[in-house]
């Protein structure tokens, strides 16, 4: 009642209220639409249906062999969000191909069905994140189901699509110390997508993966038997205090340092690991440390709920302050300059807005 009498004393602008209202509806739709998306996406139903012509949903769960009646509800679901298009004269559902286009595997445009299951993740574990907004504590990795299997899909379409044609020749002459044979670490590697592509091209090279997650290691391990790569090895290893001096000639990681106990101390320790000539290749979330700055940035929303659940805790957890997912392109910069690298570049590639790729050079 306190509440209600305090806000009747306030200014009321119905028409803003009731937009807003609509706005929220549209949330809530689009969010239950995402999380059917993950659930498509996880039962490939996307793959199943591309270039077909239009069937019916007994059809559909056949060639995808799952349940038809869940098949068709799901269907439901996705025609009210206009993914679908649906024929109710012959009750026929068709994906048509500019919609397969970003919801595929290999699709032209990124299957954007993959980052629909961070939605669907943040459901998942939301009992816990209450939890760390009452006690203040953090999480672990395995907290998360399924984490490192998203993040593998996530690299392979951002980081493995564009290793070989963009992200190389942002270090010149790289292409041919590979070739001639060159010690590589990619720190914080999960299940070591980039590595594994790097090691096949390379075989003169030699190829070392650490992460702190013992399953992503084992997993990485298994491929790499799996590929007959003989030229690379896992570790699960903690990366906090990390420091190999003139071990490396050089060093990745991918989306990994944010997320880290102490980021500014692991990029000094991979400083000191370079041998010299050394380069170190970055990649991280391309957002500004700013908040105002980001309300145009690509997945904006999602990118700060994925940190608010994950990244930030999970630094947390591991003792450190919780930069978050979206600690800025400045922050990583200012980081790396301090680490005493002789130049630091900063590039966007034309093809992934999202992200920023940073060149240093001992």
């Amino acid at each position: 009642m306190t509440t209600m009498t305090a806000l009747e004393k306030l200014p009321f602008d119905t028409d803003r209220a009731e937009a807003f209202a609509g706005r929220v509806g549209e949330m809530l739709d689009s969010g239950a639409a995402a999380a059917m998306m993950a659930l498509g996406h996880r039962l490939c139903l996307f793959d199943t249906m591309a270039g077909r012509a239009p069937a019916t949903s007994a059809e559909i769960a056949a060639a995808a062999g799952l349940a038809e009646r869940y098949v068709r509800e799901w269907l439901a679901a996705m025609v009210m969000a206009g993914v679908v298009d649906y024929r109710p004269e012959d009750r026929r559902y068709h994906l048509p191909a500019e919609h397969a286009a970003c919801l595929t595997e290999g699709a032209p445009l990124g299957n954007l069905a993959v980052y629909a299951q961070h939605v669907a993740l943040l459901g998942q574990i939301q009992d816990r994140t209450i939890h760390t907004f009452r006690t203040g504590e953090g999480t672990r990795y395995d907290d998360y189901p399924c984490f490192h299997q998203i993040m593998a899909e996530d690299s392979g379409q951002t980081v493995g699509a564009a290793l070989f044609d963009h992200m190389l020749p942002l270090v010149p002459g790289l292409h041919d110390r590979l070739e001639a044979g060159i010690d590589v670490l990619d720190a914080g590697c999960g299940r070591g997508a980039a590595l594994l592509a790097l090691a096949a091209r390379y075989p003169a090279s030699r190829f070392t993966g650490y992460d702190l997650c013992k399953d992503a290691v084992e997993h990485a391990t298994e491929a790499a038997r799996d590929a007959g790569l003989s030229n690379m090895t896992f570790e699960a290893r903690d990366l906090t205090g990390y420091a190999e001096p003139g071990r490396w000639d050089f060093v990745t990681s991918f989306d990994a340092v944010h997320d880290q106990k102490d980021p500014r101390g692991l990029v000094k320790g991979l400083r000191k690991s370079l041998k010299p000539g050394g380069v170190y290749l970055m990649q991280d979330i391309g957002a500004s440390a700013d908040l105002e700055k980001n309300r145009d940035f690509p997945f904006a929303t999602l990118l700060y709920a994925v940190s608010t659940v994950h990244c930030t805790p999970v630094s947390i957890g591991q003792g450190g302050e919780g930069l978050g997912t979206m600690w800025g392109w400045e922050t990583a910069e200012r980081f790396l300059r301090e680490a005493g690298f002789a130049s630091v570049e900063r590039h966007v590639l034309p093809h992934d807005p999202m992200n920023v790729w940073f060149v240093a050079r001992v």
